[in-house]
C-alpha cells in the first residue's frame, strides 16, 4: 500500500510566474499537495514563450510548473476575481510573487481572502519585500543579488563584478517559502491560525553570507572592501580554482588539511617553508601557492590522475565539471538529481530532482512528471472546486473569462517543428 505524501490533502492558489514563486508551489506539489496554477489571460505564466517550445509547451514552463493544475482567467474580469474568492474556502494556501499591491489590487491579498478563510495561509514572494524603502521597485534575482552584497564579491582582481548564470536567489527563495510555509501549515495544525508570510529574494540573498557579515561588521577598515579574488578564496588558502590538465579542479585544504594536501603532493618541504607555515602565512603567499600547486598538477597526464592522488590522502576536491559532465555523473543520476520527464510534444528530456530525500517516500520519478497546458484543468477545477455546470463553464468562456491552449493551435506547432 502506497503511503500517502507528506502534503497530500492539502490544496494551493499558485498565482506565482517565472522562478522563485513556481519552485515554491512545485515543492509543494512533490510533497503531495494540489496546486492549482492561476494563469492570466491571454497566454498564461511567461515562461510559457520560454526555452525550448512545441504544442503548447515548453521546457522552462515543464521544469518549474510540472505537477500543477492549470487554471487560466483573465484576472482583470471581475467576475474571474469573483470565481478565485469563491474558492478560498477550500483552499489552504496561497502563493503569489507579483508586484506588492497587485493582489490587493485584485481584492486578493491576505487582509480580504483571511477574512473568508482565517485558517488560511498565504505566502508573498518579491524581490525586496512587502515593506522598507525598496518594497515597491520591481526587480528580479539578480536586482536582489546586486542589493545584498553579492555581485560585488564575484569577479578577477581588479576587474568588474561577474554575473552568475544562474537563478541561484530566484530558487532558493522558492525552496525558503516552501518551507517557511510547511512550518506554518504546523503551527495552524496546532493553534487553527493562518498566517501571512513575506519571502524576498534579497533576504534569502543576504542569508547566503556565510562568515563576512560579522567580520565587516566588527572590522570594516579590514574588511569594508575586500576585493574580487577571480579563482581563490579570498580569506583561505588553498581554496579555489586550479589549473590541471584536461581541466580545472577546485581543492579545498583548510588549516587542519594542509598536511594532508603536503603529503598528496609528494612535497614534505613545504610543510617547513616559512611562507606557507600557518594559515596567515598562505594566504600572504597565495599567489606563490597556486602557482606551485598548478605546477604539481600539470605534471599528471590528466584531471582524473591528480584528482585519484588528492583523494587518496583525502584532500577535499572535485572536478570543475561542464553542466553536461554533471547531468551525465553517475552519481548524479543513481540518486535521481537528474530525472528523465517525458512529454508528448517535447519529448524526452532531463530535470532537476528535488533537493532533499525523504526516507518515508522517494520522489516523483521523471516518467512520473507532467505539465497541463494553458487553461487544461479549468474545467475539472472549477467542477470540483465551485461545483460549476458545463453550461455555466461554457458561458465563462464566452465572457473570455477563461481561457485556454486551443489543440488546433498545438496541431499547427507541431506540423510548423516550433
Amino acid at each position: 500500500m502506497n503511503k500517502p505524501r507528506m502534503l497530500e490533502g492539502y490544496t494551493v492558489l499558485d498565482f506565482t510566474h517565472f522562478v522563485a514563486g513556481p519552485t515554491c508551489t512545485r515543492i509543494l506539489s512533490e510533497m503531495g499537495a494540489t496546486v492549482i496554477k492561476v494563469e492570466p489571460a491571454p497566454h498564461g505564466d511567461r515562461t510559457r514563450a520560454m526555452g525550448l517550445r512545441r504544442g503548447g509547451q515548453s521546457t522552462y514552463y515543464f521544469q518549474h510548473n510540472h505537477g500543477k493544475l492549470s487554471l487560466a482567467l483573465d484576472l482583470k474580469k471581475e467576475r474571474a476575481q469573483e470565481l478565485l474568492r469563491a474558492m478560498i474556502p477550500k483552499i489552504d494556501v496561497v502563493v503569489e510573487n507579483y508586484a506588492p499591491g497587485v493582489m490587493k489590487k485584485l481584492g486578493l491579498d491576505y487582509q480580504a481572502l483571511s477574512k473568508i478563510n482565517p485558517k488560511l495561509v498565504m505566502c508573498s514572494v518579491s524581490m525586496a519585500g512587502q515593506t522598507g524603502p525598496l518594497s515597491t521597485k520591481p526587480g528580479y534575482d539578480y536586482m536582489g543579488q546586486a542589493y545584498a552584497g553579492v555581485t560585488d564579491q564575484i569577479g578577477e582582481p581588479n576587474g568588474n563584478p561577474a554575473m552568475t548564470p544562474m537563478a541561484i536567489g530566484d530558487v532558493s527563495t522558492g525552496v525558503a517559502a516552501a518551507m517557511a510555509i510547511g512550518f506554518a501549515l504546523v503551527h495552524r495544525e496546532r493553534t487553527g491560525e493562518g498566517q501571512y508570510i513575506d519571502a524576498s529574494i534579497l533576504d534569502t540573498y543576504f542569508h547566503m553570507h556565510d562568515m563576512m557579515v560579522p567580520l565587516v561588521s566588527l572590522r570594516p577598515e579590514r574588511f569594508g572592501s575586500i576585493s574580487r579574488n577571480g579563482p581563490l578564496h579570498p580569506l583561505s588558502s588553498p581554496n579555489g580554482i586550479f589549473k590541471a590538465n584536461g581541466g580545472y579542479i577546485f581543492i579545498t585544504a583548510l588549516d587542519h588539511q594542509w598536511p594532508q594536501l603536503v603529503r598528496a603532493m609528494g612535497m614534505p618541504e613545504l610543510a617547513n617553508d616559512e611562507r606557507f607555515k600557518d594559515h596567515r602565512s598562505r594566504m600572504r603567499n597565495a599567489s606563490a601557492l597556486r602557482e606551485i600547486i598548478e605546477t604539481w598538477l600539470g605534471g599528471f597526464p590528466d584531471r582524473e590522475s591528480a584528482i585519484a592522488a588528492l583523494d587518496k590522502e583525502r584532500v577535499p576536491c572535485a572536478p570543475v565539471l561542464t553542466l553536461a559532465e554533471a547531468m551525465a555523473h553517475p552519481h548524479l543520476r543513481q540518486r535521481n538529481t537528474v530525472r528523465r520527464a517525458k512529454d508528448p510534444d517535447l519529448g524526452e528530456f532531463d530535470l532537476p530532482g528535488m533537493p532533499v530525500r525523504f526516507s518515508a517516500w522517494d520522489q516523483r520519478l521523471g516518467d512520473e512528471l507532467r505539465a497541463s497546458r494553458l487553461g487544461e484543468d479549468n474545467e475539472r477545477v472549477l467542477r470540483q472546486f465551485l461545483g460549476l455546470s458545463n453550461r455555466e463553464i461554457e458561458e465563462l468562456y464566452a465572457q473570455g473569462v477563461l481561457v485556454r491552449y486551443a489543440e488546433e493551435d498545438a496541431t499547427r506547432s507541431r506540423a510548423a517543428g516550433a
